[in-house]
């Protein structure tokens, strides 16, 4: 696959945002972020994302209080820059199902936590690491996988772990998983441009022997 064009929504300050523009930028892959979404006018990733000269919307309740016109206004801008990809990278807004099933297995997830423990509704944010150290996991992480209609239930693409300590805080833990998901999210992104992804039922078959690190 060559030419990708990449939309990224965002809710935040885009940190992995950045990690993939820059990602793309060093290793010269054949892919390039061509829109950012939010959901939120404040998001300091909109301004990451104009500081690299690309094309930004602001897509919410507030400017389109309809539900079907926030849908179109999304298909709108995704198909009006030709997207080929969709990056979900700390987008907190439902992904409508049209949405999804136009870009089915084309609309990746990046979640702080080894899917399916700690995901799914409300483990979102610090929720998640609160979540994984009141249990008393030893290991926790991030996992990138593709978007259907379930929460955090789509196909698993990759995972990577970190050890949880005894004296981990939510604050602490998500420092250390964020540090995963920029490493993580542009390495998946990488395969997907180089076509290396297979989605086969609800399992992935990644065709690389690269390692990630």
């Amino acid at each position: 696959m060559s030419g990708v064009n990449i939309a990224v929504l965002i809710s935040g300050s885009g940190s992995n945002l950045q990690s993939l523009m820059d990602y793309l930028r060093i290793e010269k892959v054949n892919g390039e972020v061509k829109l950012v979404v939010s959901n939120k006018e404040d998001a300091y990733g909109l301004v990451r994302a104009k500081g690299h000269e690309i094309k930004t919307a602001i897509i919410n309740k507030a400017l389109f209080p309809d539900a079907k016109d926030r849908t179109q206004q999304l298909i709108n801008v995704l198909e009006n820059e030709k997207i080929d990809l969709i990056v979900l990278a700390g987008y907190l807004a439902m992904v409508p199902d049209q949405v999804i099933e136009k870009y089915r297995n084309k609309i990746i997830n990046i979640h702080p936590s080894l899917i399916p423990s700690f995901s799914g509704m409300g483990y979102y944010g610090l929720n998640v690491h609160k979540g994984a150290i009141e249990r008393g996991v030893k290991i926790t992480g991030a996992t990138v996988h593709f978007v259907n209609e379930e929460t955090d239930g789509g196909p698993i693409i990759l995972q990577e772990t970190v050890a949880v300590d005894f004296d981990d805080t939510p604050e602490t833990l998500q420092k250390k998983v964020l540090e995963i998901e920029h490493r993580l999210l542009p390495y998946v992104v990488k395969l997907f441009i180089q076509d290396k992804i297979r989605v086969i039922g609800n399992k992935v078959k990644v065709e690389t022997n690269e390692d990630i690190r």
